[in-house]
């Protein structure tokens, strides 16, 4: 695998585990018992922490791609593996 393929697999594994750390931990006004600036949806985080996500997506990703990769040279599972078509019957 070439580093510029390995980099897009790393970094749709980062994307993807970000969107899924990013609902994690966050709270609104109304939950921490603060006051909501004019303006503002009930619904907006008022506890938004970025350094927590990236890290915590970071590591994830890591992981998810430290797993990826290893599949990619044992040979877990390949394509072959992965044939869900319907069974023909004669």
């Amino acid at each position: 695998m070439q580093w510029t393929s390995a980099l897009a697999v790393y970094v749709l594994f980062w994307v993807m585990s970000a969107f899924l750390v990013m609902p994690f931990g966050v709270r609104t006004a109304d939950e921490l018992g603060e006051e909501k600036v004019p303006g503002q949806a009930e619904s907006a985080p008022a506890n938004f922490r970025p350094r927590r996500i990236i890290v915590t997506t970071t590591i994830i990703a890591t992981l998810l791609f430290g797993l990826y990769f290893a599949n990619y040279v044992k040979g877990w599972v390949t394509a072959d593996m992965l044939n869900f078509a319907p069974l023909q019957r004669n």
